[in-house]
């Protein structure tokens, strides 16, 4: 059986999303893959190398003023050489953002990250969860606490460092990175037997 290869690319401006792609990274070797890093703000020729190697890239950033980071969209910018090859036509995607408000406007940022994806032919994976917290008898500590379907989405608060990423969003982005390596295990086996 084919080891998955799950790439994640992100920015951290002051650390807290590093955690959540730590945690997409880890749900993703314990669902099997082997699972790659990439500061995006820090990207080498190797590393864009990596990136046309992987089954799937998880896209991950901040949300600030209602968008993914400037220095993510550097790097979507760059990927334009891979767009007109269509280098990652059929890859799986994915992605992941952390904001310091409860909406914070998370979404528009996953929806940059799934037209992104979409230009490069991709197949997005959602977060195939149902909303926590949002009922009597539910938690904070709930997967998905924010009821994001798009991907994992987390708050943190802007006076508290990374140590305070919220520990149901930590387990949220796990949750996600078992997801893509699950699912680009099925698209292996399913380009293996046609």
């Amino acid at each position: 059986m084919t080891t998955p290869v799950v790439s994640i690319a992100f920015h951290s401006g002051h650390g807290h999303t590093a955690v959540l792609a730590e945690a997409v990274r880890g749900g993703a070797v314990e669902a099997g893959a082997q699972a790659h890093l990439i500061n995006v703000d820090e990207i080498t020729e190797e590393q864009w190398a990596v990136l046309d190697a992987s089954d799937a890239i998880v896209f991950g950033s901040p949300t600030y003023m209602g968008t993914a980071s400037g220095a993510f969209h550097v790097f979507a910018e760059a990927s334009s050489k891979r767009w007109f090859g269509q280098d990652w036509k059929d890859k799986l995607a994915a992605g992941f953002t952390n904001s310091g408000s409860k909406s914070g406007d998370k979404l528009h940022t996953l929806q940059f990250f799934q037209i992104l994806a979409a230009q490069h032919g991709m197949n997005w994976i959602n977060l195939g969860l149902h909303p926590g917290w949002n009922s009597s008898t539910a938690a904070e500590t709930d997967l998905n606490r924010l009821g994001v379907f798009a991907g994992a989405a987390a708050q943190t608060n802007i006076d508290e460092g990374p140590e305070a990423v919220h520990k149901a969003d930590i387990a949220t982005a796990e949750h996600l990175g078992r997801r893509v390596a699950e699912a680009a295990r099925v698209f292996a086996l399913g380009r293996a037997a046609a």
